[in-house]
Parts: structure tokens; sequence; C-alpha cells
């Protein structure tokens, strides 16, 4: 293989038993619906293990004693059965579909749920592509399991019970025979249980590499034409196909063997039967209607056996799908709520960092021994070099990763006694890489929030200056967006992202180079409205252009992830340090 699918080692970490047992624990809900299932399935077995029988007593209770009287009740009845097992049949499949479409659902949701509530550090490490499998593909092979596969393996169970009981009960002598192949039976589907099961889990791993390739490329589809990297970016696809054939091959190389073992055992105990049958029969030991309905059940024997075959490879898919599906609502929530968790009230704004050090990476500190006070109301910069720590700052304020050392107050109280979703809504971020949702203008500024009044979102979008772009467009507040934006130009994303942050009236703003994807006009009117927006409102500025931090009351000045100056702006300029000369450096250009 030529590349190992990362997140995928899951061999010792799931037994079968174990994950049978959580996928039934779906069903529970269903339970009244999933025994009336296999009951319709019970009905199903007794009445397709009728026919045979009632061929047997028509041949020898009447056809063989040329008795034509009740022939036709016999066939009335026999078609009776027909009707009664295709009612109860139909019955069933609708029953099983309508509960696997729940399940599917609930598991969906549950997915949804809980990829919300993970850890930033897991999307770090995980492409879309590989968590888009999870909650599409392989939800999907679950639902098939337990529509086409789980519940309808109690039919075929049933029905080899069954058609054994009957085969005891017409002579246990040709019953007998018919064991000698069971063995070789047992011994061809482990066989093949332990090759298939590795072949499909390897399968779906690449099927993940294949969504994350698909995904990046028509992600990155503009740059890989720009650069002409198209055929590098084409290897790195094609490689994961391959890979996947490679084991589609594999798979089908199995089946291909055991498929065939199949009908390769039942026409040996038909030989057997016809051989020992036929012998007894000549010497009038059996009636020919035993033997006749024994060949009927033998045919209808094996054919759950195949079926069970055909339904192992759907159960072996799932059980790999499921693996993953586990795999990711195993994942813990790093961020747990602490047990003395305070809900957090309007905030008045005070800031500060105690001694606060992170890494991303265990031991790699980003940020060390980082401490800083803001007042509310106060206006801090935060400049440094690019990988100085800026940007980490802000993600440990806002508790999208926690800190390993130190503490972080908001007027007082640590954020790690705040409940995390609570202790967002009083913040608000504009991150220079703007992501804005597929909808419409107002959608994006909303974000859910119906109950914002249109007065309130104009006076945002006035205060961030966007109204005259939005009136330009041709439905204004209606206008669609494209996935990802399309349709605006950066600077015109930019205004949104900060009319959206505005519109939830936070008590503390930061702005992440916020205005390094407008163009210079832009620029300008953003930062007319920089003082008016963080007026009375404490704000966080993280900025290469000095000129967007002039309104500013204390700077902070990061060099890998220390702080070498920090205080007043003013003060800082006056003692002509690094916050000088960087401020000197852009005012000289």
């Amino acid at each position: 293989m030529k590349n190992k699918p990362q997140g995928e080692s899951l061999e010792d970490r799931y037994l079968d038993w174990a994950l049978f047992r959580r996928i039934l624990s779906y069903l529970l809900a269903f339970k009244n619906w999933v025994i009336l299932s296999i009951l319709l399935l019970l009905v199903v077995s007794v009445l397709n293990l009728a026919g045979p029988y009632l061929t047997k007593i028509a041949i020898d209770d009447h056809i063989s004693v040329n008795k034509i009287e009740g022939l036709d009740k016999i066939a009335l009845l026999y078609f009776g059965i027909l009707v009664a097992a295709f009612a109860c049949q139909f019955a069933q499949i609708w029953l099983l579909q309508w509960i696997g479409q729940r399940v599917m659902y609930g598991m969906r949701t549950e997915i949804f749920t809980h990829m919300h509530r993970l850890p930033f550090r897991y999307f770090d490490k995980n492409p879309i592509g590989k968590i888009v499998t999870r909650v599409v593909n392989d939800v999907e092979s679950l639902n098939e399991m337990l529509t086409s596969g789980l519940i309808l393996v109690f039919n075929d169970v049933f029905t080899l019970v069954g058609i054994f009981c009957v085969l005891l009960f017409l002579d246990w002598r040709l019953a007998l025979v018919v064991c000698l192949i069971f063995p070789f039976l047992v011994m061809a589907a482990k066989a093949y249980r332990v090759r298939a099961r590795d072949a499909v889990r390897k399968n779906r791993s690449h099927v993940s590499r294949i969504n994350s390739a698909l995904e990046e490329n028509l992600s990155g589809m503009t740059l890989l034409q720009l650069f002409g990297r198209q055929n590098e970016f084409y290897k790195k696809f094609s490689d994961a196909n391959e890979d996947k054939l490679h084991e589609d091959m594999r798979a089908l190389h199995y089946s291909s063997v055991f498929m065939p073992s199949i009908d390769l055992f039942s026409s040996i105990a038909v030989g057997l039967i016809i051989w020992y049958g036929g012998g007894r029969f000549v010497q009038e030991e059996i009636p020919l209607g035993v033997l006749v309905a024994f060949l009927q059940y033998l045919q209808k024997f094996f054919e759950p056996v195949r079926d069970l075959a055909e339904k192992f490879n759907i159960i072996q898919t799932a059980m790999a799908s499921s693996e993953r599906i586990f795999e990711l609502l195993d994942t813990p929530v790093e961020i747990i709520h602490s047990q003395i968790e305070t809900r957090v009230k309007p905030v008045q704004g005070r800031v500060e960092f105690k001694n606060v050090w992170f890494a991303y990476n265990e031991g790699d500190y980003i940020l060390k021994d980082i401490s800083f006070t803001l007042e509310p109301g106060e206006t801090l910069a935060i400049v440094g070099a690019t990988g100085s720590g800026k940007s980490t700052i802000i993600n440990a304020l806002f508790r999208f990763y926690d800190v390993e050392k130190g503490d972080i107050l908001i007027d007082g109280c640590s954020i790690k006694d705040m409940n995390k979703y609570d202790l967002r809504r009083q913040l608000a971020l504009v991150p220079q890489d703007v992501f804005l949702f597929s909808g419409s203008i107002l959608d994006n500024i909303r974000l859910g929030n119906t109950s914002k009044e249109m007065e309130e979102v104009t006076a945002v979008v006035d205060a961030v200056h966007a109204q005259e772009f939005i009136e330009s467009l041709t439905d204004k507040f209606d206008y669609q967006i494209g996935e990802g934006g399309k349709g605006l130009s950066l600077g015109q994303r930019q205004l949104l992202s900060f009319a959206r942050a505005l519109a939830v009236n936070p008590g503390i703003l930061v702005l992440d180079e916020a205005t390094s994807s407008v163009d210079s006009e832009t620029e300008i009117l953003l930062q007319k409205a920089v003082g008016e927006l963080t007026h009375g409102r404490t704000s966080i500025i993280i900025a290469h252009r000095l000129s967007t931090i002039k309104h500013a009351d204390k700077a902070l000045v990061l060099k890998n992830g220390e702080i070498v100056e920090w205080g007043l702006r003013k003060e800082l300029l006056r003692k002509k340090g690094i916050f000088y000369n960087l401020y000197k450096m852009q005012a000289d250009r």
C-alpha cells in the first residue's frame, strides 16, 4: 500500500460484539416496531416452509394414489399462503425501511451535534473529507445494515432452523447426510469473514482519503490552475483511488471464491440426497413425496445461506463504518465545563491574562508566561511578527483551546468556570479570513437570530459604512451570496464580517487583522468607524497596519510568544523602543 491512511487504526479498539450491542442500542427507541418486524419475519418464514410440505401431501396422499379429491383445496391453500406471505413481507420491508430512516436521521443529528462540541484540535488534525464521509457515507452503510442486513438475518436464521427441523421431521437419516456438509461450510464462512472484514475496513478508509483529496482539490481549484499543479494533485487523488481499487478487487476475489463454494456445497448435498435418498426410495423405505419435499427444502436451505453471505458483506461494510462513526462520537470534548460553572452576565469588559502558557503541540509553547490587564472600555493593540502568538492569544480568550498553565479572567472570573457557549455570546471576533455562509446578506448578518429587527441591522451596517455597497446590489439585503462568499469582493466580505460582529452587541470586541483584506478606500472608512465602534466597549485589535490602531489605549508587542513591550500606547511611542520602530517604519513607507 503506497499511502497509509491516517486516523483509521481501529482494529484493536472495538470488538464485534461491542459494536453490535452499540448499534442495537439505536433500535431501543423503536423496540416495539422492531419486535413487530421480527414477528412478521417469523410469519413469512413459516409460510415459506409450508409450500414444499403441501407438495409432499399432494404427491403422497393424492397423486401417487390417484385421489383427485382435495387437490383443489390444497392448490387454494397454497395460493392463500403466497398472498399472505406477500402481504406480511410488504409490511415487514416497509417497517424496516421506516425504522432505518429514523435511526439514520437520529444518528446524523447526534454526529452533527457532537461535532459542534469537539475541540478545535480535532479539526486541526482531521480533513473535512474524512468528517463528511463519517456523516454521509458511513451512516448510510449502517442504515443499509439495519434495513437489509442485521434484522433480515433473523429471517434467514428462522428459515434455516425451520427447514432443518422439518428435514429432521421428514427423515432424520437424510437430515444427518446433509449435516456432513456443515463443517466445510463453517470453515469457508470463517475464512471469508476474516479476509473480507479486513478488505472492507481498508476500503472505507480509502473512501475518506478520496473524499478528502476531492474536497481539497475543489476548494483550491483556482490555485491549482494558477500554478499549474494539477498533475501533482491528480497523483494524490489517483493514489487513493488506486488503493481503493486494490481493496475492492481483494473483496471481490474473496466473494467470487466464497459464493460459488456455497453453490458447490449445495450441489454436493443434493447429490448425496439423490444418491442416498433415491436408493431408499427404490427400496421403498421412504415415499416419493418425502424425497421430493426433501429436495425442495434442501434448495430452500441454501438460499438463506447465500443470502447470509450477501448480508455478511453488508454487515462487514457497516461494521467498518460503525467503527469510524463511534471513533468520532467517542472523541472526547476536551473543554469540559467546570462543576461550579458560572452563567456569564453581561460583561463589564475587564480582561486579565495571568501567567498564561499555551502549546498546540505538547511542550512546544506558543505563549510563554503572558500577563496583562485590560480595563473596561479600553482598547488594546497587539502587534508582532507573523507566528509571534497574536492570534493564539485570541484563541485562548475565546476558549477555542484551554491553556496549559496560568489563567484568563473576565471581570475577575476565570473563563474555565464559565459556560463556553455563554462566554462566547459576550464576545465578538472579526477574523482576517472571513467566512460567509451561502444565503442572503441579511442571513449572514443575523446568523439565525431572526429576533434582530431590521432597524438594528441597518444601524450596524451604517456604523461600518457597508450601507453603500449593499444598496448597490440587485436585491440589497436579500442578495444571495454564493458558497464561501462568492459574488462579493474581499473588502465587502470584511465589511459584512464587521457588521455581523457588531450585531450581537458584544461586551468585548476583537479585530484580528480585520482590515488586511480591504482596499485603501474601504480601510479609510473602517478607520473612521473604529473609534465609534470601540467607544465604551473593551476592544482588542491585532494589526500589521499600525494605522488601524491609532485609537488604541494600550499596546502589547509579542516576539516568539513572549511580551517584549507592554503599556500605554503613547508611553511606548515616547520610549522609542520596538513599538516605536515598527510605527516609524510604516510611517516612512
